[in-house]
């Protein structure tokens, strides 16, 4: 299948374990889903439009109070969200999507709207009709987008199956429409023309002309320009490349299903545990386990360690033939459409790194920063496997868990448990977020009651983003409780992006129809409502209106009881602040065209907001604007925190080194090695840990790389999550002042951070944001110079008690 040159905004594949872990359930977990359904059994097919949301003279005091109560109280909520009875508004306010069929609706209305801008781009002859091209091709985007996002989030999230179904009918349709959109030469064509002229090019601004480049690079990379038999050969490859990363990712296995131990040598594991997997005095773990990996850390016989890390390390023959053979297939599509390389071929596209070889200069930088730290951490296991096991004992790599655990283990003995969660009401934490938010951007979270048919559970809280100076900027809708099939792993969507509606857009609304006569246009109470399907917009003082960026956070987090508030544990605090990292990127970035709307900057920069909150998750003044016990409100005593920490990140180190060979890996399966017709993955992957691995290599006979499933996702850019790992650490250093002296609050430093990167999502340069913001004038040129400065920043995160030190 052809690379779709518009791209819906799906959360990426990249970057940090709670992003990588999407929400694709399996079709049986869908059909045991409980039936509800936030849609009317008759819902009006004509509707009109609410007026826009302006909150002026807004009690900021009683939405703060009311926004920890409408997470913490049930009841609190359900007098603030009223009956649900009266004139449904459509789910996400979307006045087509007022009954399940409404999604077909919606797409084939917009299919029409995209079918007459297809035209418009292709018989364009005048100079200012060569000028519109690129606001059209961004419209065409943004028109298909709209359903494609929408239906996306819908068909893996809501609890109805009849929704699901036609979310996915409808999500079907406009990409088999994208795909057509791939074949047609014509619209690159006219691109190109329009760039190439000088009298039309010139007059485009610099975020048109940004936008003008990335679709440029997305229709190359869809192979529109070739001659017809490449096409044809491409078309080929890009299903079998899809085909053989689905079986791979589907049908992983190890080389030995289930590891036998004797069950005298299992000691020190939970013996619970021990008993359901033993029979006949031997205990069967499955490989691929939660228990093996339990065992590795928890069993006192180095023998049973032995086995089974071996098993858990060894793919099976079948499984790293097919990696082997995706990386080949990989490397003949990077051929074909010019490249010396897959890897060249994708970090040419939107990405800071640019080059291979900018990556290895980054790697390579990071490793030599890493090693010291790393080294001292193998020590330390050295040191406690010999206090073990005597003087002469050497660390092997079935022991690097284990010993790690037990040293984790001694220093929690030392420490006085704390319950930190008692301080993490899921209220306080939303309120939190909105102060920071208030203070660092001028923007804060006010409840707003749900309409009939808006939200698509009962659970689900809207959130209305509202700044001090703009006004109404966004629409958050938080699904953050747990129930039962509701996947567990959290995400940040954008269900609809930041575009500026032009005059003669919000003009011909009056005379949308569609070629189907049983679609049933709904009606809107002004033009500006029905140009954005009934959902939330803004006017500027200018006169520009925009569509509001609308977004869904989803979490697991656990429900309320009657007796008191959802508890977040530490670490689900720092996901809750993660996600909305990703959120206020795309609240921020409020830019005039959606192909550089928020998160869809350079793919290698997306994750550095969400990485950045983080750091404000971990320090005291932030914590100390909403951290008190749900019972007393006494406020967190914050070295609880410090410890925490620090137990966590014990052997940081250790686990970056693994980031960065794994990284390694990853740009050596997508090298030139591929176009060689033979690739040995397991050599590969051992000659790297020999190389730049401190802990003990994985022993000859094991083949772990077959198990790195987000080689298919990332394809030469799983370097992404060190990188902004390593920028957001500077970032929190520099422009935050590590948060010393209350900076992680300070309005100028907020401001320096938006004005400098946030606010232009991916219309400006990357590295000039980013220059801008750290005020280092050696970013702003990029490269590989740039990209080895940012390597020899990198460092392990210290707590406040070691920065003081």
């Amino acid at each position: 299948m052809i690379q779709p040159v518009i791209k819906a905004s799906r959360p990426r594949l990249w970057v940090c374990s709670d992003c990588l872990l999407r929400r694709t359930l399996s079709p049986l977990l869908r059909q045991q889903r409980r039936r509800f359904t936030g849609f009317t059994a008759h819902a009006p097919k004509t509707l009109t439009g609410a007026i826009p949301v302006t909150h002026k003279n807004a009690d900021t005091k009683h939405d703060d109070s009311l926004l920890r109560s409408i997470f913490d109280s049930p009841e609190t909520w359900k007098q603030f969200s009223g009956d649900k009875h009266g004139r449904n508004v459509g789910l996400f306010r979307n006045a087509y999507l007022t009954s399940p069929h409404g999604f077909l609706d919606f797409a084939q209305v917009s299919l029409g709207k995209a079918r007459a801008l297809v035209d418009k781009v292709l018989n364009a002859q005048s100079l200012d009709e060569y000028r519109a091209i690129v606001r059209h091709l961004d419209r065409l985007s943004d028109i298909l987008c709209r359903v494609l996002d929408m239906a996306d989030f819908v068909r893996v999230t809501h609890p109805d199956q009849q929704i699901q179904r036609t979310a996915s009918m409808a999500w079907d349709m406009m990409y088999e429409y994208m795909n057509q959109l791939n074949t047609m030469t014509g619209l690159y064509d006219q691109l190109v023309k329009a760039m190439d002229n000088p009298h039309v090019s010139t007059t485009w601004s610099e975020e048109e002309r940004m936008v003008a480049e990335v679709l440029k690079l997305d229709f190359a990379k869809s192979a529109v320009h070739f001659p017809k038999d490449a096409r044809d050969k491409f078309v080929h490859l890009s299903s079998a490349i899809s085909q053989t990363g689905t079986n791979f990712i589907q049908h992983m296995e190890p080389k030995i299903p289930y590891t036998t131990v004797e069950k005298s040598r299992m000691m020190g594991m939970d013996p619970v545990e021990v008993k359901r997997m033993a029979s006949m005095g031997k205990v069967y773990v499955q490989t691929l386990s939660p228990q093996a990996s339990i065992a590795l850390r928890t069993v006192r016989d180095d023998h049973a360690r032995h086995q089974l890390f071996m098993a858990s390390r060894t793919a099976s023959r079948r499984t790293v033939h097919t990696l082997e053979e995706l990386m080949l297939l990989r490397g003949e599509s990077a051929k074909l459409s010019g490249f010396e390389s897959y890897g060249h071929l994708v970090l040419h596209d939107r990405m800071m790194a640019s080059t291979p070889e900018s990556v290895r200069q980054f790697l390579q930088a990071l490793s030599e920063n890493t090693r010291p730290q790393a080294q001292q951490e193998v020590a330390d296991l050295t040191a406690a496997k010999r206090a073990h096991k005597g003087d002469d004992a050497t660390l092997e790599p079935w022991d690097k868990d284990f010993y790690a655990e037990s040293i984790r283990q001694a220093i929690k003995s030392r420490q006085k448990r704390e319950d930190l969660s008692s301080y993490f009401s899921l209220g306080t934490v939303m309120q939190g977020l909105s102060r920071i938010f208030t203070r660092l951007y001028g923007i804060r979270f006010v409840p707003r009651e749900p309409m009939p048919g808006e939200t698509w559970h009962p659970d689900v809280r809207r959130l209305d983003v509202v700044s001090d100076v703009e006004g109404h900027v966004a629409v958050l809708y938080c699904d953050l409780f747990y129930r039962p099939l509701k996947s567990p792993n959290p995400a940040h969507f954008t269900l609809r992006c930041s575009r500026e509606l032009s005059p003669h857009e919000i003009a011909e609304t009056a005379h949308t129809q569609t070629e189907n006569p049983h679609v049933l246009i709904p009606s809107f109470e002004s033009a500006e409502f029905a140009a954005n399907d009934g959902m939330a917009y803004s006017r500027s003082q200018d006169g520009a209106i925009k569509q509001l960026p609308t977004i869904a956070l989803v979490c697991d987090f656990p429900q309320q009881s009657h007796n008191r508030p959802a508890l977040l544990s530490f670490f689900q605090l720092e996901t809750l602040f993660h996600e909305m990292g990703h959120a206020i990127h795309s609240i921020l970035a409020r830019t005039s065209f959606q192909n550089v709307s928020g998160t869809r900057c350079a793919t290698d920069l997306a994750e550095l907001p969400s990485t950045l909150m983080e750091y404000f998750a971990a320090d005291p003044s932030v914590l100390a604007l909403f951290a008190r016990h749900y019972e007393t409100d006494n406020p967190l005593p914050y070295e609880w925190v410090d410890n925490k920490i620090r137990e966590a990140r014990r052997f940081e180190a250790l686990d970056t080194e693994n980031q960065i060979i794994l990284a390694m890996l990853d740009q050596e399966l997508h090298s030139s090695k591929a176009l060689q017709g033979h690739i040995d993955s397991t050599e590969i992957f051992h000659s790297l840990q020999r190389q730049y691995s401190t802990a003990p290599p994985d022993p000859q006979g094991t083949a772990w790389q077959g198990f790195f499933g987000h080689l298919v996702g990332y394809g030469s850019t799983y370097y992404s999550y060190l990188f902004d790992r390593v920028l957001a650490q500077r970032v929190w250093n520099v422009v935050f002042n590590s948060g010393q002296g209350g900076a992680a609050l300070q309005r100028e430093n907020g401001e320096r951070l938006k004005e400098n990167l946030l606010k232009w999502g991916g219309s400006k340069d990357p590295w000039k944001c980013l220059a801008g913001a750290l005020k280092d004038e050696r970013l702003e040129g990029g490269g590989e110079k740039a990209m080895k400065l940012v390597g020899s920043w990198g460092g392990q995160r210290g707590t406040k008690s070691d920065q003081a030190v």
